[in-house]
């Protein structure tokens, strides 16, 4: 049984994560509009909590409770915890909405109508529109206060609940109740009134539905109105992956999520408790799953709202840097044959990536391209590229991993199209998941030159999209040995087998722990050679219990150990076990995803970029990509990069022994460090001198 003094828990080292997204709206430093995005993600990011994790943990409780004395964990006891610290942020969260950004918004021309007088042009726009556009889409459905007849909530979906009473019915008869769901799906949840007098004006769509809730109830004199909102386990029930139809039954699986068991029923703290009551009676609800917030729900949805004053408000763009050996060459091939090529998502531009498919799609000394994919965009260059090349008679091959949580539908109709257009579709590996980014393009031989293959190696999507937002590591290569393992990774892709040997790059479940133990015991015999220990990670997340322990061992040896962690970590630093250990969060403009392994081997360090981090899941139930970096100038730049991180003292936190984001000391006279402002001007300064 896991000590619960020897490793945090896991999900409220998690939540404190999601503490430090909510501290960015906080903070009047930024623009409002970046706040604004930070409030989105919050909001999303706590969705999705409840919909995998905390789902997770609602289902153990209806597991007798003699088939979980072998958990190292009460779900009862998490849950609570869960609740009492979402609980404690959602006041937060809520006051910073409600006394903050709404005013700000308002003190910068941009109101939205609560409870205000309305002026003439908008009320004649409201009815209109209503008329028009919103009452054809409201489905109001007449709830049995005796629960004798169930009803169903969609998953994530905004409803309006309602309280009224009929007019001129004897009083045993009065009182009705009802839910209308909010369209804001097909129509948007904001709906823009005409400017006036230079100021500009918003709705939401259910403030919208309740001023004309005595249009749609005729006969009804309305009590009170509500938001509710259900989420629903997300999670994927297939309990064989092994036999018959694998993609048959994740389609069905899909279709199953929609009427998952509740995870989450988030209302109106205001709402009545008779309206609640039949609530819970008419969707088969539990108080365990009450979650009280405020008047709007899914502020996820500012996702959407556009800045009409932009790019006021905003933070300045950084326009994208080139990289000047690429710019010597019109040929992606003709520059990595010169050099290994590392680039910095989002800080240089994402164009090298999409040209190295598109040349690769065109060159007629190409024949095979192979490649992962995992989180693919919308309307994705990269795809149109691969589907050209198939086209241009090149033999394609790409492994779409269909089961990337909440891309399954997309990536299953992305197979599909790739499929029709002649590709060959890998579409998944029974009990595991396919994480690795890699792209390996092979030229044939001809008179003047040998075949040669190049591959593109990251610790990110191949997603141009998210590229542009996320801090990810891009390598491309033609290093022979590194160009053999990957060769390797594709055919075990296509037949996978439990023995696979790989001489360069590190695949957990294969070679990864057993190096990771090699090189942590290096650092430490080193140590107590007289020489300095040292290891320096960069990951999203870290729970795997084999792996922190080797950290706390190297750190009771004295081997000093820096991680920059940014969200779960159940590693606990400031303990007799792990004092040699420091543990550094940065949550700034762009999400910091790259995966970094640094080992200083007394001066010649040895890092690999990576697709994995240090959770169970990645070292233990997925295909990932260690990759090592050979060239002395990468290394450097990388190591650049990192301790540039650890000196972040404006967005940089330091993790307690109680996972709580502490501000940095910085001394008086101490300039202010901001990682990602100071790497983009790193990177600027370094290739403006090339």
């Amino acid at each position: 049984m896991i000590s619960e003094k020897k490793y945090y828990d896991r999900e409220l080292s998690w939540l404190s994560f999601n503490k430090l997204v909510l501290e960015q709206i906080k903070d009047k430093t930024l623009p409002l509009f970046e706040r604004i995005k930070f409030l989105a993600i919050y909001s999303s990011n706590l969705d999705e909590f409840y919909r995998v994790r905390v789902a997770y943990y609602r289902s153990l409780l209806d597991i007798p409770e003699k088939s979980r004395k072998d958990l190292d964990y009460n779900p009862v006891t998490v849950l609570r915890n869960i609740k009492k610290e979402v609980i404690n942020q959602q006041k937060d969260y809520e006051n910073v909405f409600y006394k903050s950004i709404i005013p700000e918004l308002s003190q910068n021309g941009i109101t939205f109508y609560k409870n205000q007088k309305l002026n003439a042009k908008h009320i004649d726009f409201i009815k209109d529109y209503f008329s028009k556009d919103l009452f054809p889409e409201i489905q109001p459905v007449l709830l049995s206060s005796s629960g004798a007849v169930l009803s169903f909530l969609k998953d994530n979906v905004i409803y309006l609940a309602i309280k009224m009473e009929r007019k001129n019915r004897p009083d045993s008869y009065k009182t009705r109740y009802a839910v209308i769901q909010v369209p804001s799906i097909t129509l948007g949840r904001f709906v823009k009134l005409p400017p006036y007098k230079n100021n500009h004006f918003y709705m939401f769509l259910e403030d919208m539905i309740r001023i004309h809730l005595s249009s749609i109830f005729p006969g009804y004199e309305i009590i009170s109105s509500h938001s509710i909102k259900l989420s629903r386990n997300a999670d994927l029930m297939i309990d064989d992956e092994f036999t018959g139809n694998f993609l048959a039954k994740l389609k069905k699986s899909l279709n199953q999520r929609k009427t998952g068991f509740p995870a989450r029923f988030l209302y109106d703290r205001k709402t009545p408790k008779d309206l609640l009551n039949v609530l819970k009676l008419a969707f088969n609800l539990t108080e365990k799953d009450y979650v009280p917030f405020g008047r709007y729900l899914s502020l996820s949805d500012f996702f959407s709202f556009r800045n009409p004053l932009s790019p006021q408000l905003e933070l300045e763009p950084l326009k994208p840097l080139k990289h000047p050996v690429f710019e010597q060459y019109d040929s992606i091939f003709d520059a990595v044959d010169k050099s290994d090529i590392l680039l910095h998502f989002p800080y240089q531009t994402y164009d090298y990536v999409l040209k190295f498919f598109n040349e690769a799609a065109i060159d007629p000394h190409v024949e095979e391209i192979k490649t992962t994919q995992y989180r693919v965009a919308t309307n994705s260059a990269i795809v149109n590229s691969l589907i050209t090349a198939v086209r241009n008679g090149k033999e394609v091959t790409v492994f779409v991993e269909v089961k990337a949580r909440f891309d399954e539908e997309a990536n299953i109709k992305f197979a599909d199209k790739m499929r029709a257009a002649g590709i060959h579709v890998l579409d998944g590996i029974p009990g595991l998941k396919v994480h690795a980014k890699a792209a390996l393009v092979t030229k044939k031989s001809t008179k003047k030159y040998k075949a040669k293959s190049y591959a593109f190696l990251s610790t990110g999507n191949f997603n141009e999209k998210t590229a542009t937002q996320y801090s990810d590591e891009g390598f491309f290569t033609s290093d022979k040995s590194i160009i053999k393992d990957i060769q390797k990774l594709f055919y075990y892709l296509d037949n996978p087998v439990d023995k696979f040997k790989f001489k360069e790059i590190l695949v957990p479940r294969f070679n990864m722990i057993e190096v990771f133990k090699q090189k942590i015991k290096q650092e430490v015999t080193n140590v107590n050679n007289g020489l300095k220990g040292y290891l320096l990670f960069k990951i999203n997340g870290i729970s795997d219990t084999e792996l922190i322990d080797m950290l706390y061992d190297a750190s009771q040896s004295n081997v000093k150990i820096d991680l920059i962690v940014r969200g779960i970590c159940r590693l606990k630093p400031d303990m007799p076990y792990s004092k040699n250990i420091q543990i550094t969060r940065i949550v700034d403009r762009f999400l910091e995803h790259s995966r970094i392994y640094a080992f200083y081997n007394n001066g010649n360090w040895e890092v690999y970029i990576s697709s994995a981090d240090l959770l169970t899941r990645n070292v233990r139930r997925r295909v990932e990509t260690l990759i090592p970096i050979f060239d002395k100038t990468i290394i450097q730049e990388l190591i650049d990069i990192l301790m540039i991180q650890l000196k972040d003292n404006t967005k940089g936190k330091i993790l307690n022994s109680e996972t709580e984001n502490i501000d940095k000391f910085r001394a008086e006279q101490e300039p202010e460090y901001r990682a990602q402002i100071d790497t983009y001007k790193y990177l600027a300064e370094k290739y403006e001198k090339q």
